[in-house]
Formats: structure tokens, sequence, C-alpha cells
């Protein structure tokens, strides 16, 4: 998938949970969403790109949600509770 397209979206789902006042659990919101809804293929590829560009044009939101919440966002790694 085009990566701006990505870019797009999750920025979307970031300006839902913007306003939310607890930042961290706006950022978890932003989440849980990408994890829930998004295929393991986005995933990975919102991840590859915040790794090797930065994050470049992702809001603030979007950037914490991804760096703060890696580990359960990446489809390479078990969900918690899977064993």
């Amino acid at each position: 998938m085009d990566i701006q397209h990505l870019i797009k979206l999750a920025n979307n789902i970031g300006a839902f949970f913007a306003p939310e006042p607890d930042k961290a659990r706006g950022a978890a919101g932003v989440a849980t969403h990408i994890r829930n809804f998004w295929d393991p293929r986005m995933r990975r590829q919102i991840l590859e790109y915040l790794e090797t560009d930065g994050g470049k044009g992702l809001d603030e939101i979007v950037l914490t949600a991804l760096r703060e919440h890696r580990r359960e966002l990446d489809p390479t790694q078990p969900r918690s509770g899977s064993r």
C-alpha cells in the first residue's frame, strides 16, 4: 500500500483521539485501533516507515502510539495472552 495513504489513515485516527485530555490514553487508543483494524502488512509497513524515515508526516499522537506500543503493533510479535 502507498505509504502516503497509510500516513493519511493514521493521522485521521490520531485526529479522532487527539482531543483526549490524557495524551497517553489517546495514544493507546490510536494503537488499539491500528492493532484491531489494520491488516498486519499495513502495520508492518508503517512501523518500517517509522524506523527508516523517522515517521515524517505523522502527527505527534500517532508517533507516540507507534513508539510506545510498537511491540503490540508488530505483527511478527506474539500478542499478549497467546502461547
